[in-house]
């Protein structure tokens, strides 16, 4: 007994359990079939389900799930990001809780916590991904600090040293305060800030004038190692080679003139902090200033500052201005809006440090990266990242791969004894031996100290399409060779340089190949008043709610509904109810057609041509669909599916072929329903996984193990365009004759007659429907028009339904005047398209070729009502 109505939480559980059991996700290297490869976008350990993730996983599931169905073997590689700073900073946050200080522990005793504490918490968002219905192959699931990915990190390191990309180096880093840890420029967010710009006055030495400068970080003049002017501003040329002195502290500085300085910012005088502004370190080399770091790790004030040691900078920002006013150097305090750097991770605001760090060159291994891209190697979509891409990649500077973290991939370069004299290499033991060679030394393994910082998070990940396969560790292994490269990578924007452009680069660097084809990059999810989606705005659903409220099959479905190829989504809880309703429709129409009994009858005409049309477009909607996916246009290949199955089928094909109240169906036209029925269930099951396996499951008898999603979709057949084009028509005068009845209260059960004012585009062939949808008892083709009838017009063609009563013919001019405005204003629209000289030049072929047949159709409709007009105005 087929139920009512449609369980979700039921159907999903039971499926994805069978999936599961039969091990239908699961991919093995088979030579015989053509590989369909994607690799998930590791989720932080950490994280949970957001609405972003609901969103990219769904589109990698449409095109996994639609590979197997093509006959691809298919594996999607799921996996977690260890998520260096996340991790570590919720390990010390839960350590904190129960009164421990990671300062307190050992760095062993630490990583036993956050082992412990990852494999509590960690991967839960894989358990919640299974609930939307991925299809991920979960026996291949990697984490990246797993062992397998540790050791190509370790060995990729190893080899990028030897190599000469790694270094390590004195330079400006941005600095995370509260992670304590050095973070990439990538790594860094800017926003735009309502801020403050303080006008300080310095004496010059000896005198009893001043030089006044203008800057928003009044804290940072205890670091001041000079005042530069431009060499070509006259406002200062009487002060070259004159010294002043840095307000509350006394240092005298020299005053020195660069070019970097901008005559307009402020009074045209710019304090120098070589220690904290990468600017004023650029400036302080280039001049050979001192520099005077003045800030502690953690964002407060160190020694060196000289005055309110300890103190956050902060505060110290709020605390220095009355001292400076009590001392005369505050001139005076203006608004300023400017942009400051956030930690991504932990939104402290960043701190330019000089740091010793580790870094990597990048010019060279972009090189091939950015060639890839410009020459279409690999396609980015939509096209228009491409000159980000562009600009990132020939702009790319070094990489400060080190972290102060314990956290992560612990950096394999070993020191030897009461020096800063290191070796690279896998293990102690190893480097002993390359410390005899390189330093004449002999020492024992257990004396050299390991770096004590790890590697950045995406030092691992962008090795993740080749790790995944072990095509580091095992370069020449069966399952790098078959899988690799991998075939699409769905992904957001914002990660297209910090992961993809790094990806393709160690891609180029360890296999000689890209690791990808194509680059879909979703947009952000935003609500529908374009606010991005946060729990701090309280604008962001809960998503695992959002499925048990809709069911996964409508949440997939209201997510892609509303996602233009490449574009931002807004989404609005409307979507997955709409989601929802269209799973209803569909176990409605499953319901209907198992409600038929069946007979070895004759097969009506009418059925047999309502099938005939069909079949025909159910091709022509499987071609569209798969040019819409060969374009990555996922919403509107799911919109061409959902009008094909609630329009086409469910309104047309099933009103159609249904049988009278009590009679049953032949067997023929029953049968070819259930086929057409699993075609369509094929060409949805990558958008809604559940309910088609539910119903795929109940249309037939299947052996255990059989399942939807490794049956093979059909190569559409060819339809022709003039049979569709004529049916249109055909459910137009249907459309039409309903109307009549509608508009004079004819019950349908009363049969009409129908006479058709023929010129040669009358669609005859589908008599038999029209007699079945509008309960017409005859039809008769006329040369005339008919009196005393009520009528109407489809494609120039004119029809006549004989009235049983008095014909206002007035009424029937106002409605011929009223649909003759309308064509005369759809033929304007079309022509001024047609009339845009750029449109008809960038338009494909085929879109012109349409609009220049609905200008003819709307030409030859109109001179048709004309004449009707006309002939109404004679008394005909």
């Amino acid at each position: 007994m087929i139920a009512t109505t449609y369980n979700p939480q039921e159907s999903e559980k039971k499926w994805y359990q069978y999936w599961m059991k039969h091990r239908l996700f699961h991919s093995e290297v088979d030579h015989s079939r053509e590989p369909y490869c994607i690799v998930i976008p590791p989720p932080n350990v950490t994280g949970v389900l957001h609405m972003g993730h609901m969103l990219n996983n769904t589109i990698q599931d449409v095109l996994v799930r639609r590979a197997r169905l093509l006959g691809k073997n298919a594996c999607w590689v799921p996996g977690t990001d260890h998520a260096s700073i996340a991790t570590e900073a919720k390990v010390v946050a839960k350590l904190k809780s129960e009164g421990i200080e990671k300062r307190e522990l050992t760095r062993e005793e630490f990583l036993r916590h956050a082992w412990e504490w990852t494999e509590k918490h960690g991967g839960l968002i894989l358990q919640q991904l299974k609930k939307l219905g991925a299809s991920c192959d979960w026996d291949r699931t990697a984490f990246t600090m797993d062992p397998i990915r540790s050791e190509s990190v370790i060995r990729v390191f190893i080899d990028l040293y030897q190599k000469g990309y790694i270094y390590k180096g004195v330079r400006m880093v941005n600095w995370d305060p509260s992670a304590l840890t050095a973070i990439s420029d990538e790594e860094v967010i800017y926003r735009e800030e309502k801020s403050k710009l303080y006008y300080l006055r310095y004496q010059i030495t000896g005198t009893s004038d001043y030089i006044t400068i203008a800057t928003t970080r009044p804290e940072t003049i205890l670091g001041d190692t000079a005042v530069c002017v431009n060499p070509a501003d006259e406002r200062f040329k009487h002060l070259a080679g004159k010294t002043c002195i840095v307000p509350l502290i006394g240092r005298e500085v020299p005053i020195i003139r660069d070019e970097y300085v901008d005559m307009d910012f402020g009074t045209g005088a710019l304090k120098i902090t070589p220690a904290h502004d990468i600017n004023d370190y650029e400036i302080g080399y280039r001049h050979h200033l001192e520099t005077i770091d003045i800030f502690n790790d953690d964002g407060t004030l160190s020694e060196a500052a000289g005055l309110f040691t300890g103190k956050d900078r902060f505060d110290v920002r709020k605390e220095i201005i009355p001292e400076l006013e009590k001392a005369g150097n505050l001139v005076k305090i203006e608004e300023y809006d400017n942009k400051v750097g956030y930690s991504e991770r932990t939104h402290v605001a960043i701190e330019p440090k000089l740091s010793m760090q580790w870094f990597m060159r990048m010019k060279e291994l972009a090189a091939p990266a950015l060639k890839a891209v410009l020459e279409d190697e690999i396609i980015l979509t939509p096209s228009k990242y491409k000159n980000t891409y562009r600009y990132w990649m020939e702009n790319v500077k070094d990489w400060c791969i080190g972290r102060q973290l314990w956290w992560g991939h612990r950096i394999p370069a070993w020191y030897l004894p009461e020096s800063n004299d290191y070796v690279v290499a896998e293990t102690a033991e190893k480097a002993a031996v390359l410390v005899k060679e390189q330093y004449g030394k002999e020492i024992p393994a257990a004396l050299l100290r390991q770096e004590e910082d790890c590697l950045d998070t995406w030092f691992s990940s962008w090795l993740w399409p080749i790790s995944v396969f072990d095509g580091i560790n095992r370069p020449d292994n069966e399952e790098i060779r078959y899988y690799y490269p991998t075939n699409d990578l769905v992904s957001g924007p914002d990660i297209l340089f910090f992961w993809i452009a790094r990806m393709i680069m160690a891609g180029y660097e360890y296999r000689r190949d890209k690791p990808f084809r194509n680059v879909y990059l979703t947009g952000i999810v935003r609500d529908k008043l374009r606010r991005k989606m946060s729990k701090s705005l309280g604008n962001s659903p809960e998503p695992l709610e959002l499925i048990e409220k809709y069911g996964a099959d409508g949440v997939r479905v209201g997510m892609l509904l509303c996602s233009p190829a490449g574009g931002d989504l807004l989404f609005d809880e409307s979507l997955p109810e709409q989601g929802r309703n269209f799973t209803t429709k569909i176990w409605n129409a499953f319901r209907l057609v198992q409600s038929w009994q069946v007979a070895d009858t004759g097969q009506p005409e009418h059925t047999a041509l309502a099938l005939e049309w069909f079949e025909h477009e159910l091709n022509r909607i499987t071609e569209t669909l798969n040019e819409q996916f060969d374009q990555y246009r996922f919403s509107e290949a799911l919109m061409t599916i959902y009008m094909g199955f609630r329009d086409e089928f469910s309104s047309w094909l099933l009103e159609l072929i249904k049988p009278g109240f009590g009679q049953p169906i032949d067997r023929i036209s029953y049968e070819k329903i259930i086929g057409l029925f699993e075609r369509l269930l094929q060409l949805l099951h990558p958008f809604m996984p559940f309910i088609t396996e539910e119903i795929w499951q109940n249309l037939k008898e299947r052996k255990e193990g059989e399942s939807i999603m490794v049956s093979r979709l059909e190569k559409p057949g060819a339809y022709d365009p003039e049979l569709l084009r004529d049916f249109g028509y055909v459910k137009e005068v249907i459309v039409g004759i309903r109307n009549i009845r509608k508009q004079h209260n004819i019950a349908f059960k009363e049969p009409l007659e129908l006479k058709v004012r023929e010129n040669g585009r009358f669609p005859a062939k589908f008599g038999s429907i029209l007699c079945k949808m509008g309960n017409i008892g005859n039809i008769e083709i006329v040369r005339e028009p008919v009196k005393g009838a009520w009528s109407f017009i489809t494609d120039t063609v004119e029809y006549f339904v004989p009235a049983t009563g008095l014909i206002d013919t007035g009424e029937v001019r106002e409605k011929l005047e009223e649909e003759l405005k309308y064509t005369r204003g759809f033929l304007k629209s079309v022509s001024a398209k047609l009339g845009n000289e750029r449109f008809v030049k960038s338009a494909p072929e085929q879109v012109v070729a349409n609009e220049k047949k609905k200008q003819a159709d709307a030409e030859a409709k109109i001179a048709a009502l004309e004449a009707r007009l006309a002939e109404l105005k004679t008394g005909i």
